[in-house]
């Protein structure tokens, strides 16, 4: 059994709450850290959680607190890591690892050289729907993977520090895009160095100093290119989308949106239907179980067994330093209007891969572009000969 301190009673942290209790059944919350008294006694009462504080470093260093999970804002994320590195606490910290790259960085190696396990709640690269299809892509299903594209939109997050650029170190290019990037990178490749980015981004309806909008391209060394789509703009709930493009197939993940799950309401009940749902009434689309189906229960499976076994969970603070150094290539992007390299002083991937070949023997004298039945039931076979350049049909 191990025992759980929870840094931080809000939104985030009820979510993890619910996923550790009832799951593996043997991991129990002992302490709660919140800012405001009255969220910690909240928190310690709905859970059931022996000893609350307000002191984090109290928290911290509570006998019971044999592991740390941080789920705080994001300007506190250094702070409680360098807490949980001076009393040598094992710590899980919520997505983004850091505001910028250069926190990221200064987090995860003082985790390395303090010998204090770590990893990096990043939920959306541990939903059934993911899990299986990276499975299939490291089968060699699709092939080698040539495009993954992530997207994730809804009206906006729900606490006040996410909208002040300051604490929060930008806006829905970091809450959503560090989502984005790691699902990307796990079906290209987190062995695959990332070489540059394009962004735009727009503040479109908020009246807030950050971006509200993006739009991104990651350019891998293999070839392959990483696409984000983030927005605190739109309208009709959360949106969560895959798609991996390959040379020999295609996934397509509708993680939460369009489920299956289909149910109209006048209203009259008023109930809670799914996070980021903008109404109560209409036509609504519920998930059966929102924390499985967000990834959380596998997430802290994973954590906690890593943790017990002494190996690395899927997560780990250096991933978060990678997708933190890629997104900050994006807010230079969609700055200067350019490809922006990404500045990683620490890569502990490959090197020097380059794009495959996309030249294909069909025989001695010819390359094979593309081989289709027709409706008629013609077969067709376009070549191009090795020698002239030609192109024709067969």
């Amino acid at each position: 059994m191990v025992k759980i301190c929870i840094l931080g009673g809000g939104f985030i942290g009820r979510f993890y709450a619910e996923s550790l209790i009832g799951r593996r059944g043997k991991d129990l919350v002992h302490v709660i850290y919140a800012r405001r008294e009255e969220t910690a006694r909240r928190f310690a009462t709905d859970y059931s959680v022996p000893h609350f504080s307000t002191d984090m470093e109290e928290a911290v260093a509570h006998p019971d607190s044999e592991i740390v999970i941080i789920a705080l804002p994001n300007y506190v994320h250094e702070a409680a890591v360098m807490l949980c590195v001076k009393h040598k606490k094992p710590v899980l910290c919520t997505k983004p690892l850091g505001r910028t790259a250069e926190e990221a960085l200064r987090m995860t190696l003082a985790c390395e050289e303090a010998g204090v396990f770590a990893g990096y709640l990043e939920d959306l690269c541990y939903t059934p729907k993911f899990l299986k299809s990276v499975k299939s892509v490291e089968s060699g299903a699709i092939g080698r993977v040539l495009w993954a594209k992530s997207r994730e939109t809804h009206p906006g997050p729900h606490s006040d520090w996410f909208w002040d650029i300051e604490k929060a170190g930008g806006g829905a290019i970091l809450d959503l895009g560090c989502h984005c990037v790691e699902i990307s990178r796990n079906f290209i490749g987190k062995e695959v160095l990332p070489l540059e980015v394009m962004c735009w981004a727009d503040t479109q309806v908020k009246p807030i100093d950050a971006e509200d909008h993006a739009i991104g391209l990651v350019k891998y060394e293999n070839g392959a290119i990483g696409q984000f789509e983030v927005s605190w703009t739109f309208r009709g709930g959360m949106d969560l989308r895959d798609e991996v493009m390959g040379t020999e197939g295609t996934i397509w993940i509708n993680s939460f949106l369009r489920t299956g799950f289909e149910m109209f309401s006048s209203g009259n009940g008023g109930d809670y239907v799914a996070e980021k749902a903008e109404t109560s009434s209409g036509w609504l689309f519920p998930v059966g179980d929102e924390a499985h189906e967000l990834g959380y229960p596998n997430m802290f499976v994973d954590m906690f067994d890593a943790f017990e076994k002494g190996t690395q969970p899927r997560e780990t603070f250096y991933d978060g330093y990678v997708v933190n150094a890629i997104l900050d290539a994006a807010y230079k992007s969609a700055k200067t209007k350019l490809w922006e390299p990404v500045q990683l002083p620490v890569w502990r991937g490959k090197r020097g891969l380059s794009k495959p070949s996309v030249y294909k023997d069909f025989d001695e004298n010819h390359w094979l572009i593309k081989e289709e039945l027709l409706p008629n039931g013609d077969r067709k076979t376009i070549l191009k000969d090795k020698k002239t350049g030609e192109i024709r049909t067969t």
